[in-house]
């Protein structure tokens, strides 16, 4: 008979309780949901398509996050990969969102939440971008690699903002 020590003991219990302990509680959503919400109108499906970082998001840990989203016009589908900032920890982001509408209307397939993803803003050169959710669950502000242009950040920030974002809670 093999004998525990207490140490082990210890951790087998703490274990245990965790398990039993109820899931964390659903973040607040970070939009006031009586707020209207737009999504961009002259959106571009392929030049939205390529490499981002994350420059603000509500998940912490997630400053500087890449994501890659791969347009494949055939399918009218991203495919995802990085990290995803759409809950309490980044997670890894393997998924895929289906453009569902004009302006920038996505409906994630897989990853960030199986939630509607809505293009709220970018910018002409599509340098920094503002997604987010109806629900308000999440938003992020993304970035080109080598484009920390702060007057860009600030108008996505103000783009969501007029959305009914509370930004406070997104980034700095």
């Amino acid at each position: 008979m093999h004998r525990l020590s207490t140490a082990g003991a210890g951790l087998l219990m703490a274990a245990a309780l965790a398990a039993c302990s109820p899931p964390p509680p659903p973040l607040a959503p970070l939009r006031n949901s009586g707020a209207r919400i737009s999504s961009a109108a002259l959106f571009d499906p392929a030049r939205f398509g390529g490499d981002w970082l994350v420059a603000q998001s509500g998940t912490p840990g997630c400053m500087r996050a890449k994501q890659s989203w791969r347009w494949d016009e055939k399918h009218g589908r991203y495919h995802l990969s990085g990290i995803d900032c759409t809950d309490r920890v980044p997670r890894v982001l393997d998924g895929e969102a289906v453009l569902t509408g004009p302006g920038g209307r996505l409906s994630a397939e897989k990853g960030y939440g199986q939630e509607a993803i809505w293009v709220l803003w970018f910018d002409q050169d599509y340098r920094v971008a503002a997604l987010g959710t109806p629900s308000g669950s999440w938003g992020v502000i993304l970035l080109r690699p080598g484009y920390d242009r702060l007057d860009l950040i600030n108008a996505a920030r103000e783009v969501m903002e007029f959305n009914g974002y509370d930004t406070s809670r997104i980034g700095p």
